[in-house]
């Protein structure tokens, strides 16, 4: 009997007990690294994740909700690279095989993979796999996200899948080598351990499984919830008009050479397929924010999960389609081409996914989010000669939607992380906040308005320090939907304790080699989300509302909503009235030139 065949006998509610029981498993394979982890990116912010994967081709079965979506679709490439490295020697019980390859398993040197075989009599039934963002591999900035980077050399160690594990046994010399190679080697440890207790967790809970229901039930039920997903997802692309939709985006530059890069989808609906074709975007350049085909792939899943929500995280999602991306594109980067930036092309990937489906589902759309993490390193040396690496992203604004305004100080659309509270970076590192706060007018202007960016400035505390900056969004800003207004552009400034000139990288966007005194900072103004549809018909109340919760300044009030308070502070309806009816003249005249 075939998988398939015997999948149509599961009893419902067989079918929804084990979908929910093997999606506790990766849970709580993510709730035990985030509560060891010792960096707060894997702690706090949770860039990372867990799942099962199929035994034969590695697709992803099941994958926990916690972590980063992106490593829905990245992680089964992940698991297919270690499948065809051990071909022709197979993993025996007990193996794991570690890895941070970014060609052949997506994503960027920081994001370390362990995966592991766990065998049933003798045979391997499914492979575990745990990815995290370690807090630094080497490399020549520390943190890793070097935006001048021209080879992969220069953006930390690279690791190709080797045991950390043979029969059980730990390695401690593959241990080491990791160790050596980061300016924090205590943090690689901790994490490392923390990883490896999730895959610990996570087989022993199968087992469980497996021991109560037996292995065909639970590998029918593997068969079964990718059919439907399949299905599922077919449904969804029928509902779309047929049809070609196109959308175009940019990234500011390379960090090399300071030219403007096109990310450019060309969507095809047909019946229930789907065709996403990249063809028009960017050749690879010289600078970090290339990104491999897989990572690019799982961007597609990622911008498909927004749109069709309901979808569950497992490989039938992308049966039903086709995505096309040349060799040689900026999407498709062999080694040893520079990935380290890798989030901010995914996320224009997703801009323009967003964009080019609003065409044709405007229900679903939504207005571009702030489109950059604002990769921010700051080091130097404590009194005791100890070294101090504090790295993070930063928050902004996510697009309107047609059921309300974006999110207000959100994390980008690749991720379910958070963004560590202050507090927590103040106790680990000698910097002081002096200021967190929405930055007012950064969300676009619509019928729903753009979430809110934030302002963050963080000043040294210690004697030295050297800062690097890795963004994106400085010179093209998240685009609306309809009538709705882009977000405010992105702003990265810095201030020493010598001078009271405010400083701006050449690049807008990208800077390396800060050299920062004790009272010296950093400023950063994070770009807000899109508007959604026509400002001049968002209700006069709610305007007034962000007005005086400091979302919007009296001038976009009156020049983006036409609305208008009296001397007193209170609604003049007649000026307001007046000014509306004026704003929809002037668009009317500038349409007919």
């Amino acid at each position: 009997m075939t998988e398939a065949k015997a999948s149509q006998k599961i009893n419902p509610v067989v079918l929804a007990v084990l979908r929910g029981r093997l999606e506790q498993i990766a849970d709580e394979m993510d709730a035990t690294l985030f509560r060891s982890a010792f960096n707060p990116i894997i702690a706090e912010a949770h860039d990372a994740s867990h799942g099962l994967y199929d035994a034969q081709t590695g697709d992803t079965l099941v994958q926990g909700k916690e972590g980063l979506p992106v490593f829905v679709g990245v992680m089964a490439f992940a698991v297919k690279y270690v499948i065809e490295k051990t071909a022709t020697m197979p993993p025996d019980e007990g193996d794991v095989y570690i890895f941070n390859d970014p060609y052949e398993g997506g994503t960027h040197l920081s994001d370390f993979k362990l995966v592991r075989p766990v065998f049933r009599e003798g045979k391997i039934f499914c492979w575990l796999a745990s990815v995290g963002h370690w807090h630094d591999v080497g490399g020549n900035v520390p943190g890793n996200y070097n935006p001048v980077a021209t080879e992969s050399f220069a953006e930390g160690v690279h690791i190709p899948p080797v045991k950390l594990f043979r029969k059980g046994v730990l390695q401690s010399d593959i241990v080491d080598i990791l160790k050596t190679n980061s300016r924090l080697p205590l943090s690689v440890y901790g994490d490392l351990n923390a990883q490896i207790s999730a895959l610990e967790l996570g087989e022993k809970r199968l087992f469980d499984l497996l021991d109560e229901y037996g292995d065909d039930t639970v590998k029918s039920v593997f068969a079964e919830l990718r059919a439907r997903a399949h299905l599922q997802m077919e449904a969804h692309i029928g509902q779309l008009t047929d049809g070609t939709v196109s959308a175009s985006d940019w990234l500011d530059n390379d960090g090399i050479v300071d030219q403007p890069l096109v990310v450019a989808v060309d969507i095809h609906v047909r019946g229930k397929k789907m065709v996403l074709d990249f063809s028009r975007s960017a050749e690879a350049v010289a600078g970090p924010v290339n990104i491999s085909r897989s990572t690019a792939i799982a961007a597609c899943y990622v911008a498909l999960k927004h749109l069709f929500p309901d979808v569950p995280a497992n490989a039938g999602v992308l049966d039903p389609i086709d995505i096309v991306i040349p060799e040689g594109s900026l999407l498709s980067a062999t080694a040893p081409r520079p990935v380290g930036g890798y989030t901010e092309t995914i996320l224009r990937i997703i801009d323009v996914i967003f964009s080019a489906i609003g065409k044709i589902a405007p229900e679903r759309a939504l207005g571009n989010a702030y489109g950059t993490i604002n990769a921010l390193s700051l080091a130097g040396h404590r009194e005791d000669g100890s070294r101090w690496v504090m790295f993070s992203f930063f928050g902004g604004g996510h697009g309107g939607h047609g059921s309300g305004d974006g999110l207000s100080h959100g994390n980008a659309p690749i991720s379910m992380a958070t963004i560590p509270p202050l507090e927590i970076f103040e106790a680990a590192y000698p910097i002081a906040f002096r200021q967190w706060a929405m930055r007012q007018d950064s969300g676009g202007a619509g019928r729903f308005r753009g979430g809110l960016g934030a302002t963050y400035q963080i000043e040294i505390l210690n004697e030295q320090a050297m800062g690097f900056f890795f963004g994106e969004r400085g010179r093209h800003a998240p685009c609306g939907v309809g009538a709705g207004a882009s977000g405010a552009l992105n702003r990265f400034s810095w201030q020493t304790a010598m001078s009271s000139e405010v400083q701006s990288p050449e690049m807008t966007s990208k800077k390396v080699g800060i050299h920062l005194q004790k009272g010296g900072s950093v400023l950063l103004q994070t770009p807000g989300g899109g508007g959604f549809g026509d400002p001049l018909e968002r209700p006069v109340e709610k305007v007034i509302e962000d007005f005086h919760m400091g979302y919007i300044s009296v001038a976009q009030m009156q020049e983006a909503y036409g609305v208008v308070l009296n001397e007193q502070g209170a609604l003049d309806g007649e000026a307001t009235d007046v000014r509306r009816a004026a704003l929809r003249h002037s668009r009317a005249e500038g349409d007919a030139v």
